[in-house]
């Protein structure tokens, strides 16, 4: 009856009340590491999160974890800890396809990213690699390879992309925590349409390599259930990396420490609607208000303010797809019959742009950063929604009778904020009348990620919605 009940129980847990069971011995890396195997064979084939799962190197890890944990040996922060890596981190056991038929899978082995190679550190076990839409270019998750991957509140939506994948397998249990990478949105999307807890870091505080082709637009960061499993995670990713010649000076700053403190009183927070310019669902904009009144229920300061930029999605546009041309730059016409045709037809739109186009796309970044720099002199952080709708139908790019045709256009929220290269954290604030998750952000100062965890953490705490996962979950367990 025990080992039923631990079954059903585990895929619920987070990565901290796992290494607290490890380390009193209620639970096992193995025990953990089956059930969740067990949960991506009971509910992927609904999601279409995982491009790859290979049990045997699983499996291995774990038992080598647990190993360790009897002889008194752990190691790091998260040994035994299941973790999903999106399919554009180099893992040196595994092929790294990002979700492209023009990648020779044996060029990729035997690398690893900086990110991977921390977890390995830290004793994690790798479950597998999470779909992506093809090298990561838009926001939603489909690709030539995997097909279509779907939300796991309603699989006939879409789970966001591009680190869509890891938001469907964390949301439904098949592993607690994930890596992924937001150049647009693509951490805090997923975040938002599948109801997790996803974070843009600061640009370089988490070391990445291979360099991105997009440029100072690419983060890596964690996605997870909770905010504390976040500050966890970056205690880990964050470590330095000399193949990273992009990241910060390192910290060391312990950010389960920094979100110990759940009093805000300190801060003040300005909250923004619509930045001025944006149409918000009316569920989204209700569910602002609420969580606005919960952080001024844990003493800040909140006031309404918006920044005072005008939409920046056409210099995003120019950096973005540049980026898209930049990663297909030595493919010949045969490979990109292989693509996604309508990859391939923004890169070739965006390789057509002058250097002037491009370096005029860079002085919006640079007023955008200074203009958010002076922002933040009086705001210790900026509130807005996530996205201003909730998921709709997979297999599209943009919603159904939607005015433009490209992903941008429906997340005005996050791309402003690859541009400034600000911390930006997606934390769940409610459901829509469709029982669809909505998603607040917290963007911060740059360089001050621990404020924005923080502040996240406090308001998890103050309004969870942790209890609740999608139907699928609870489903023939």
């Amino acid at each position: 009856m025990r080992d039923k009940f631990m079954q059903q129980a585990i895929p619920g847990m987070t990565a901290q009340q796992l290494l607290t069971q490890y380390r009193d011995g209620s639970l096992s890396p193995l025990e953990v590491t089956r059930a969740m195997l067990d949960q991506i064979k009971r509910l992927d084939g609904d999601v279409n999160a995982w491009c790859l799962v290979d049990e045997e190197t699983t499996l291995r890890h774990a038992r080598e974890s647990e190993q360790r944990y009897i002889s008194g040996t752990a190691t790091g922060l998260l040994d035994g800890v299941p973790v999903a890596v999106k399919d554009v981190f180099l893992t040196p056991m595994w092929p790294t396809l990002k979700g492209s038929k023009t990648i020779d899978p044996k060029s990729t082995l035997d690398k690893e990213a900086p990110s991977v190679a921390a977890l390995a550190r830290h004793g994690y076990v790798p479950l597998g690699k999470t779909t992506t839409p093809e090298f990561g270019w838009k926001g939603v998750t489909d690709n030539p390879v995997d097909g279509i991957s779907r939300n796991p509140w309603d699989p006939d939506l879409t789970p966001g992309g591009s680190s869509g994948g890891s938001g469907a397998a964390v949301a439904l249990g098949m592993g607690p925590l994930a890596l992924g990478t937001d150049a647009g949105g693509s951490i805090r999307i997923p975040a938002s349409f599948c109801g997790i807890v996803g974070l843009k870091p600061t640009f370089g505080e988490v070391p990445h390599w291979p360099s991105s082709p997009f440029g100072t637009l690419a983060h890596a960061g964690p996605m997870t259930w909770t905010v504390e499993d976040c500050a966890l995670m970056m205690n880990v990713l964050t470590e330095p990396d000399h193949r990273d010649i992009n990241a910060l000076p390192r910290r060391n700053i312990d950010y389960l420490d920094a979100i110990s403190n759940v009093d805000l009183s300190d801060l003040r927070i300005a909250y923004s609607a619509n930045l001025g310019y944006v149409d918000v669902d009316p569920d989204i904009g209700r569910a602002l208000a609420e969580a606005v009144a919960v952080l001024r229920s844990l003493g800040a300061t909140v006031v309404e303010a918006d920044p005072g930029f005008v939409d920046p999605l056409a210099a995003f546009g120019h950096l973005f797809y540049s980026g898209a041309a930049n990663a297909m730059r030595d493919l010949g016409k045969q490979k990109r019959e292989l693509m996604d045709p309508q990859l391939v037809a923004v890169a070739e739109k965006a390789g057509k742009l002058s250097m002037l186009d491009y370096l005029g796309a860079v002085n919006v970044r640079n007023a955008l950063t200074e203009r958010m720099a002076g922002f933040h002199r009086k705001y210790d952080l900026l509130l807005t929604p996530t996205l201003p709708i909730t998921a709709f139908r997979a297999g599209r790019e943009v919603p159904e009778d939607w005015p433009s045709t490209r992903w941008p256009s429906w997340t005005p929220f996050t791309y402003p904020f690859n541009m400034t290269g600000q911390p930006a954290l997606s934390v769940p604030c409610g459901f829509d009348g469709k029982g669809l998750p909505i998603g607040l952000q917290l963007v911060g100062r740059r360089y001050d990620d621990a404020t924005v965890l923080r502040a996240g953490a406090a308001y998890q705490q103050a309004a969870p919605l942790t209890h609740r996962r999608p139907a699928l979950f609870g489903e023939n367990a």
